[in-house]
């Protein structure tokens, strides 16, 4: 009887470990996502070259996604919760940075699997005589090699301006720095 019931607890736990982790339904298509990725920024008027790396991972049990990122070692840095609002049946987003704003939005994944978010700029009072970002809207899509594309716009008093844009390849190694 001891000996059944080991090989039951044993099996059990095999089963448990190889199973993959779950996450919410509506969250399956960041399963993709869920790694480290170093991206460099395209075109820009900075001298210095930017990189952003970025890590995906399942949290608060499934029901969410956390996602954090650095530009160049931690001169900027971010942390969003992405979570799947059920009575809204849209997937939220809350992300907060090192530069103390924050933004809230929406996201959605089209039939071909394009991410598109759109994000309220929140946070500080804006200075006499500046444009500030009010909006983010960005698109991002898997590359047929495995690397993933993501084109930023910003709303300001004028309307929609180019943003970033940012090509990720998958970097098992690289870290996300806070300072």
């Amino acid at each position: 009887m001891t000996r059944l019931l080991a090989i039951l607890i044993f099996s059990v736990a095999v089963r448990a470990a190889d199973a993959p982790s779950t996450l919410e339904k509506e969250l399956e298509p960041f399963r993709k996502f869920l790694k480290t990725w170093k991206g460099e920024f395209i075109g820009g008027k900075n001298p210095t070259p930017m990189t952003d790396v970025t890590r995906f991972e399942r949290a608060l049990n499934g029901k969410a996604i956390r996602v954090l990122h650095s530009v160049n070692d931690g001169i900027y840095a971010g942390e969003t919760i992405i979570m799947w609002d059920a009575p809204s049946k849209q997937i939220r987003t809350y992300y907060f940075t090192t530069a103390g704003d924050r933004t809230e939005g929406t996201m959605e994944f089209d039939a071909d699997g394009t991410l598109t978010s759109t994000e309220n700029v929140k946070g500080e009072e804006p200075k006499e005589g500046a444009d500030p970002v009010t909006k983010v809207r960005a698109t991002t899509k898997f590359l047929p090699d495995g690397r993933f594309h993501v084109k930023s716009e910003y709303l300001k008093k004028a309307g929609w301006v180019a943003g970033h844009e940012i090509i990720y390849k998958e970097a098992p190694g690289a870290e996300v720095v806070f300072k």
